[in-house]
C-alpha cells in the first residue's frame, strides 16, 4: 500500500525546543508556509500517481491545519478529509511545554535516565507515553490503511514508521532527524520508506 506521509508545520513550541506532545499548539509563519509548499510538492507527486488517495490526520490542530493548507494548495476541498486518533503525537505526560535544557535543572536524574534508553523512556505523568507504547497504536492505524493515503501526523508517529517498517534500531528512530518541509514515502508492500 502506499503512503505518503507530511509532519505538521512548525509551531513555535517546535522552534523553541519545546516538548510538545500532545499540547494543542497551533502552527506558525514557517509552519503554514512549510504546509502549503508540501501541498504544492505532494500535488506533483500525486499527478503522477493518478490514483484515489485517501486523507488522514491527528485531531489535533497543527495537524488538521497542515491538512488544510496541504489540501488547498493542492487545488482540493480543504475540509475533506477525516482524522484518526491513533496518529496523534506521543504523550510526554508531566513534561509537555519544558524543554530538556529546563528539564535538566530540576530532574537531571530523569533526564540521564532518559537518554540511556530514550526509546522505552516513560515520563513521569498519568497520560505519559513511550515511543514503544506509542508505536502500539499506530501500528494499529497502519494495519487498518487499506487503499492509498496521504497521512498528515507528528514526529513521534513518523519515528515510530521508521522503526516498525524499516526495523530501524530503537536508539535510531528515537534520535533521527524528523523534518517538516519533506514528504515520506512508504509502500508496505515492498517495506520500503524514506524522505523524498
Amino acid at each position: 500500500m502506499l503512503i505518503y506521509v507530511v509532519r505538521h508545520g512548525q509551531t513555535d513550541w517546535n522552534a523553541e525546543r519545546r516538548l510538545q506532545g500532545q499540547k494543542d499548539i497551533p502552527l506558525n509563519t514557517i509552519g503554514r508556509e512549510q504546509a502549503r509548499q508540501n501541498g504544492i510538492d505532494l500535488a506533483e507527486i500525486l499527478k503522477v500517481e493518478a490514483i484515489p488517495f485517501d486523507f488522514v490526520a491527528s485531531p489535533l490542530s497543527r495537524t488538521r491545519a497542515t491538512m488544510e493548507i496541504l489540501r488547498a494548495a493542492m487545488d482540493l476541498p480543504p475540509k475533506d478529509y477525516r482524522t484518526d486518533e491513533r496518529l496523534v503525537e506521543v504523550s510526554f505526560g508531566d513534561w509537555e511545554g519544558f524543554t530538556i535544557k529546563e528539564l535538566k535543572t530540576t530532574v537531571r536524574d530523569r533526564i540521564a535516565e532518559r537518554n540511556l534508553n530514550k526509546w522505552d523512556f516513560i515520563p513521569p505523568g498519568d497520560d505519559a507515553e513511550s515511543y514503544e507504547i506509542m508505536s502500539w497504536r499506530v501500528a494499529s492505524w497502519l494495519n487498518s490503511v487499506d487503499r492509498p493515503t496521504v497521512c498528515v501526523t507528528h514526529g513521534g508517529v513518523i519515528r515510530s514508521l521508521f522503526r516498525t517498517i524499516a526495523k530501524w534500531p530503537k536508539a535510531e528512530a528515537a534520535e533521527g532527524e524528523i523534518p517538516q518541509d519533506r514528504i515520506l514515502k512508504i509502500d508496505t508492500t515492498d517495506a520500503l520508506i524514506g524522505w523524498i
